[in-house]
This record gives structure tokens, sequence and C-alpha cells, in this order.
């Protein structure tokens, strides 16, 4: 797991042809908007939320992002454990995210 500044993040992103961008936020924030192709998977969703990232895909590079930062690094710090090798936190969150968004 690593945290990127979305500098970081978005430069990483357009440079790796095996990225998986996975959203953890509620349904209620995603209808406020994310980023293009991103996977959702609600943090909230407890022990089925753990599920879902262990039915991941354990070779692909996850760019992870919440609302703020904090949920993420949590889902960055519960794939490592599941054995997922690349994750990486978005810093600041979708709050400080300045790129496209997408709407529903």
């Amino acid at each position: 797991m690593a945290d990127l500044t979305q500098e970081e993040w978005v430069e990483q992103l357009a440079n790796d042809s095996n990225a998986v961008i996975l959203d953890v936020r509620t349904d209620d924030e995603v209808d406020q908007g994310f980023i293009a192709n991103a996977k959702h998977i609600d943090f909230y969703l407890g022990q089925e939320f753990v599920n879902q990232l262990d039915e991941l895909d354990k070779t692909k590079n996850y760019y992870v992002y919440c609302r703020s930062g904090a949920r993420s690094g949590k889902a960055c710090e519960i794939m490592d454990q599941l054995g997922i090798e690349n994750s990486y936190n978005l810093l600041g969150g979708f709050n400080e995210w300045a790129g496209e968004v997408e709407e529903r």
C-alpha cells in the first residue's frame, strides 16, 4: 500500500496498463459523482466488503479512493492482508479531486 497525492495518483495511473480504480464510498456519495471507470464497493458493507475485495484479481494494481482518504486507506490495509500487493490510496480523496467527474 502507498499513499499518493492526486498528482502522483493521476500520473501513475496514466502509465499503468494493469490498473483498476476502486471507489469505496457509499451509494449516496457515488450519486454525487465518481472518477471515470471506477469499480464501486461500499466500505460500510462490513464482511461483504471484505468478501468482495477477496474476489478481486490479486495481480491488478488498485487505485483506491473514498471521500477524504481515510476509508480508502483502511481498504488498502485490508487488501494487503488479503494478498493484494499493489494498492494506492488517494490522499484527500474525492473531496480534493480536481480531475474529471462522471455521474450515474
